[in-house]
């Protein structure tokens, strides 16, 4: 056998093997075929996204103009116009307490007392001796006029009789730091101590706090920090309660929060039938910006593409593509500069479908 031959039978081999390894799938495909002609003639299925005869599906919307607010949002706290822990000036043992909890105080009143009895009777001692010691200013005065006495003997009488009366007024305002009064009209919490306690500076009888009015503590954004100052007007509520409420920025932070980017703020709310208390959390919102008889449509409806900026009208039964200079920005709508007019009946749904002269069919009209 010649070298040519041999190659010929190889190769016929290698037919036969190749052969017998694609005989079953050969086979179980023309059994399928047999069995069931109509799949295998049966037509591709159609692209994804329809054809020229189901037009898609959209909602629409008409374009008329109207106010566009800018709103900033943010949480904050509502807290005490002041709020003080009180306690005593002096050291002692309470003996009274007058005022009962929860209940309004006036600024002034008096709430408590520890023992003064040592110091009364210090004062009414200094005080019997204020007779004596004006007789004898009165005697050297005599005397001095008759040039009886030296005037320096009577300007040491008058030195003690004015000793006296510091010693005096010394006593009373010992006396006074006995008694722990209201320093502002408030509400007067709960109580820490009792009578017969002993309390010193440290020891807090109750908290006073006065909540009429109202402040609300609130941050922003270091990006609205210039639209954020004195007299500034915000609205507010506290859920669950959904009734909102006025109040005006009294005063803001001198420089932004490094840490978390923020500028904090303060707003009072008159609260003058005490309804809110501190400590509740209050959603807030500030108008920024407000433009009168705006053009403006959903976010949704405007995608970018190539550098341009591109929404969609409804145009006898077809999507025409037009492209449009966009404005003011909020969360919910975008105000449109350039590209649209009023009447306009734009497409806001199913825009990352469409194409210029893509048939469609309204399925909704947006109010």
């Amino acid at each position: 056998m010649n070298k040519t031959t041999r190659i010929i039978l190889f190769i016929l081999i290698a037919l036969f093997i190749l052969g017998m390894a694609l005989y079953p799938t050969i086979s179980k495909r023309m059994h399928k075929e047999k069995e069931s002609p109509e799949i295998a003639n049966a037509p591709a299925p159609p692209p994804v996204g329809g054809n020229k005869g189901a037009p898609l599906n959209v909602a629409i919307k008409v374009i008329e103009p109207e106010n566009l607010i800018d709103i900033i949002r943010a949480t904050g706290n509502l807290i005490p116009d002041e709020d003080v822990d009180l306690t005593f000036e002096t050291s002692g043992k309470i003996t009274n307490i007058y005022f009962q909890e929860g209940s309004a105080v006036k600024k002034g009143d008096l709430l408590a007392k520890v023992n003064d009895k040592p110091l009364q009777a210090e004062l009414s001692k200094l005080e019997a001796q204020i007779p004596l010691a004006e007789d004898r200013v009165y005697r050297q005065k005599a005397l001095l006029e008759k040039d009886a006495v030296s005037k320096e003997a009577y300007e040491q009488v008058t030195t003690e009789l004015e000793k006296l009366h510091a010693d005096i007024e010394l006593a009373k305002s010992r006396i006074a730091q006995t008694e722990l009064r209201a320093p502002f009209d408030g509400e007067i919490g709960l109580r820490q101590v009792s009578e017969g306690s002993y309390a010193s500076p440290t020891t807090i009888v109750a908290s006073l706090t006065k909540i009429i009015p109202l402040k609300i503590e609130f941050s922003v954004n270091e990006r609205y920090a210039n639209l954020v100052r004195q007299g500034t007007h915000i609205t507010f509520n506290v859920p669950p309660d959904l009734t909102t409420y006025t109040a005006q920025v009294y005063a803001v932070e001198s420089r932004v929060d490094l840490k978390t980017r923020t500028l904090k703020a303060r707003a009072t709310y008159a609260n003058a039938n005490g309804r809110l208390t501190p400590g509740r959390t209050a959603s807030i919102e500030i108008k920024s910006h407000e433009i009168v008889n705006a053009l403006t449509i959903p976010n949704e409806a405007i995608i970018a593409e190539m550098g341009r900026d591109i929404a969609y009208l409804y145009s006898e039964g077809k999507a025409k593509q037009i492209e449009v200079v966009k404005g003011l920005r909020t969360e919910s709508n975008i105000q449109v500069l350039q590209g649209l007019h009023a009447g306009d009946t734009l497409i806001i749904t199913g825009v990352m479908q469409l194409r210029d002269g893509l048939p469609v069919k309204i399925d909704n009209v947006i109010q």
